[in-house]
């Protein structure tokens, strides 16, 4: 296993087009979703759920996200619409990461948002930490009440993010990072 704070320096999203197989294996998926799930939960409601895409899934996916491309829209060229159709299958492995955030009595509402942001960060460093790379995309179809409908999601439920997962195609490159001094302040100021 990598050093914690090595690995969290490390970080880096990989394009789900530059992600190859093979993916997790079902010992390793469910070690992604068992740490995924392990967030701050404020009241224990379990603000999120898994939709796991994997195997011939990802294309039966990419069928109603190209069916919802068609109806937007009805002039889009061929090549456009087997784009989309591809949108799950560029990646081993693709993982929503669904919010069911919901008005509470006690528990904010956003603070539920929140939880299921970190459910997919710690999903993003989970995969890493296997040795794995991935992306966390939020893309038209996440926002799209079709292809939310296609994949079993509830009215009330949202995309916080697709994590695509596989083996980079090779080592990413760092971007360029904030200074420090441009994004802290100390308080008072």
């Amino acid at each position: 296993m990598p050093d914690p704070i090595d690995l969290l320096r490390r970080r880096r999203s990989v394009k789900p087009n530059e992600l190859m197989p093979p993916g997790p294996s079902p010992a390793e998926l469910e070690t992604l979703l068992t740490i995924a799930s392990r967030v701050p939960d404020h009241g224990k409601l379990t603000p999120w759920r898994f939709v796991v895409f994997e195997g011939d899934a990802r294309q039966k996916a990419g069928e109603a996200i190209a069916a919802a491309f068609v109806a937007k829209y009805p002039d889009a060229k061929p090549e456009h619409i087997a784009y989309e159709r591809l949108r799950l299958a560029r990646a081993p492995l693709v993982i929503a990461v669904v919010s069911r955030a919901a008005p509470h009595v006690k528990i904010p509402e956003w603070e539920q948002v929140l939880s299921s942001g970190a459910a997919a960060m710690n999903l993003l460093v989970a995969a890493q930490a296997l040795g794995f790379a991935a992306t966390w995309i939020t893309e038209w179809y996440s926002y799209d009440r079709g292809v939310l409908d296609a994949f079993g999601l509830a009215p009330h439920e949202k995309i916080a993010g697709f994590v695509h997962i596989g083996r980079p195609a090779e080592a990413p490159e760092d971007r360029p990072r904030p200074p420090l001094a441009e994004i802290v302040t100390r308080f008072p100021g």
